[in-house]
């Protein structure tokens, strides 16, 4: 049984940060893609960052520079740092991973906007004020 438990998420007023963090359990943690996406009200699902088996990653134009994605596969963790947080970053995030066994970070970031990952978990709320 696959299982994403997300955490890390609040309320952070505008330029500040947030650490999130992804519990995975259920299956082989190191030889997956995963990745963040996102959903906010009246909006699309957005992939946000995404991380292959061998580290490469792949970023949102919208997050570029202040959001970096990160895994511990000792601990089967996935993590995503957000710096300089904007108004519009504010959405539920969720933790995903796909059972691809080969898929670029840039394929697992495409896939996570338009068809999403086989699993994602719960979601954490970030909300950033104005």
């Amino acid at each position: 049984q696959v299982e994403l438990v997300e955490s890390g998420g609040g309320s952070v007023q505008p330029g500040g940060s947030l650490k999130l963090s992804c519990a995975a359990s259920g299956y082989t943690f190191s030889s997956n893609s995963m990745g963040w996406f996102r959903q906010a009200p009246g909006k699309e699902r957005e992939g946000v960052a995404a991380i292959a088996s061998d580290g490469s990653t792949s970023y949102a134009d919208s997050v570029k520079g202040r959001f970096t994605i990160s895994r511990d596969n000792a601990k089967n963790t996935l993590y995503l740092q957000m710096n300089g947080l904007k108004p519009e970053d504010t959405a539920m995030y969720y933790c995903s991973a796909d059972l691809a066994l080969d898929m670029t970070a840039v394929e697992a970031l495409r896939i996570m906007t338009e068809t999403g990952m086989d699993y994602w978990g719960k979601g954490t709320l970030v909300t950033i004020s104005s």
